[in-house]
């Protein structure tokens, strides 16, 4: 067909207009590839650490700490401070020439709450004193992995080292479109839907997780805490653990009739764990004695033996070895202290006759009988912390009522340990972090150390401290010697061999004692007792009477089921089986 001269014209015209745009407009980019590790930290703080300076002159005390220069107030041998606003505050006692104390932390972002912390500060010169404020771990971090599937979509999870708040924010893929990011995810039965959501920009995802906002960037470091060594994995050989200034005696795992070939396969498989769900076991620590000496010490995931831990609830068993400690140290407190005329003194009129009845001993075996079952009863731990109109948690806990009678059911409740605390404060008239300090700390060589408190200030009686692992497996250690460390009798032998029997049935497979944890174990055709301190997340510290063993574990399995892997799984099917 011929076309007028005049259409030929309009369409070469276009056609020049159509090649010409092409010509110049931009190519469009391809989308960025997502697969690999990424990262997000935050670091909370200021977190005041560092040089702590008292200098007195005459009957006036000031400090030097970390910019400020700040009155102290001294009555006779105590001296203490507060920084402004709130921010921390020091309290501690001229003894034997050092004064000798606490830091007080500001509320950390990770726990929600306060911490004391032991510090010593030391002569320095005439009226002077110096010392050092440790740093509290305050630090947010999510990890996210990304691996692009065969059909070019994205599967992706998160792990919170600190909280495990992946399990809570549950993510399965993540989607971008149009530089928007979306991580995408279902809990249970729950439909799929946007669990968070943020911007990709030059090789950066900013996301807001729970109303926070996380600068995501790939990991290119093969040590990254992510994995429990390195990637890829390297080969373990096992060595014996430094011997530092902190009472432990070290040996190798041969001199005390453990094999090492069984005990580096365990390791290696700890090592090599592939980290590919939420759910994945997260051993932070692994530590075994035997015979008294220190014979294993592993850190994965950046943890080390410097580090405290998060003990979670393996820390009841601290307010039971300091309820012992305290009794064999002369404190008049015992089992059948009554728990509401020692707390309340004048008992009121209209009080429950059940109340009248409880006793110290009911409450650290578990049969007090408060109200306090699963999620939403009064009694459950984070009704309690999450609450705000009573901050004192001894009174908000004597308030719960009762669904038994006291020494009738056991019902694992996180409000009773600390009640039995409580009791312990107010007969001893000193606070428990110094008491703990002195009775125990001190004679087993426990330096660095966190205690968790409550909003009134007083040490958490029912878990939240944080130990060096080294430091807080003393106590299973303890509990194996009967009560005695380095030849000192820190509890009495009867109060270890009740605390840890199997008293009452917990479960179907474990019981309990006085706040700790009981079970047995199949060893080469017989049963072995193990009483433990346990705590979420896979924090346990164990001991084995009959083997002269003591075991421990920290991890980061918060809230979930794997956190029983390392008593139920690695402790019968690896360890027991290297014992000779």
């Amino acid at each position: 067909m011929r076309f007028p001269r005049v259409w030929t014209a309009l369409i070469g015209a276009g056609s020049f207009t159509m090649l010409l745009a092409i010509a110049v407009a931009p190519l469009q980019a391809p989308a960025p590839d997502l697969s690999g590790l990424w990262a997000a930290k935050i670091r909370n703080g200021p977190g005041f650490r560092g040089p702590l300076t008292l200098l007195r002159n005459g009957s006036e005390w000031r400090a030097d700490f970390s910019g400020y220069r700040i009155p102290v107030r001294a009555a006779g041998n105590a001296v203490s401070f507060a920084l402004p606003d709130g921010k921390g505050a020091f309290r501690g006692k001229l003894t034997s020439g050092a004064i000798v104390g606490h830091w007080i932390s500001d509320v950390t972002r990770v726990a929600g709450r306060a911490f004391a912390t032991p510090v010593v500060l030391e002569p320095n010169g005439k009226n002077r004193w110096d010392g050092n404020v440790p740093s509290i771990d305050d630090t947010f971090t999510y990890y996210l992995p990304v691996t692009r599937r065969s059909d070019g979509t994205y599967a992706a999870y998160l792990r919170n080292p600190e909280r495990n708040d992946g399990r809570v924010i549950s993510v399965s893929r993540i989607e971008l479109k149009d530089s928007v990011v979306r991580l995408i995810g279902s809990r249970g039965n729950e439909a799929l839907r946007t669990q968070a959501e943020g911007r990709y920009d030059n090789g950066r995802m900013r996301i807001v997780i729970q109303g926070e906002t996380y600068d995501f960037t790939r990991v290119t470091d093969s040590s990254s805490a992510f994995f429990p060594r390195s990637n890829p994995p390297q080969r373990y050989s096992y060595t014996p653990p430094l011997q530092l200034d902190d009472g432990w005696p070290v040996a190798a795992v041969e001199d005390v009739g453990i094999s090492r070939q069984m005990i580096e396969r365990f390791v290696q498989k700890l090592i090599d764990m592939r980290m590919d769900s939420v759910s994945t076991s997260q051993i932070h620590g692994l530590l075994i004695a035997r015979h008294g000496k220190l014979v294993v010490e592993e850190h994965f995931h950046g943890h080390n033996r410097y580090q405290p831990h998060d003990t979670r609830s393996a820390a009841k068993s601290w307010t039971a070895v300091l309820l012992g400690a305290a009794i064999n140290g002369g404190i008049p407190i015992e089992l059948r202290t009554p728990v509401y005329q020692t707390m309340l003194g004048t008992l009121p009129a209209d009080l429950d006759p059940r109340k009248r009845a409880m006793t110290l001993e009911h409450l650290i075996s578990m049969t007090a009988g408060y109200n306090c079952g699963p999620e939403g009863t009064p009694g459950n731990e984070g009704v309690m912390q999450q609450q705000t109109d009573e901050p004192d948690w001894y009174r908000y806990t004597l308030n719960v009522s009762l669904v038994t009678a006291p020494g009738d059911t056991i019902v694992y409740c996180d409000a009773e340990p600390n009640l039995a605390a409580g009791i312990l404060q107010k007969i001893a008239r000193e606070p428990l972090p110094e008491m703990f300090r002195r009775l125990v700390a001190t004679p087993m060589q426990m330096r660095d150390y966190h205690l968790m408190l409550t909003p009134t200030g007083d040490a958490y009686g029912g878990g939240g401290h944080r130990f060096l692992p080294r430091d807080y497996m003393k106590l299973a250690q303890l509990m194996v010697n009967e009560g005695n460390w380095a030849g000192r009798q820190i509890i009495s032998k009867q109060w270890a061999l009740q605390s840890g029997a199997a008293l009452r049935n917990l479960s179907r497979t474990q019981e309990y004692g006085w706040l700790w944890n009981s079970l047995e174990y199949p060893y080469k055709g017989k049963t072995v007792r193990a009483y433990f301190a346990g705590g979420n997340g896979g924090q346990i510290f164990m001991g084995i009477p009959d083997l002269d063993l003591v075991i421990a574990f920290t991890g980061g399995n918060y809230g979930d089921r794997s956190s029983f892997i390392p008593q139920r799984g690695f402790v019968p099917e690896f360890i027991l089986p290297a014992i000779h």
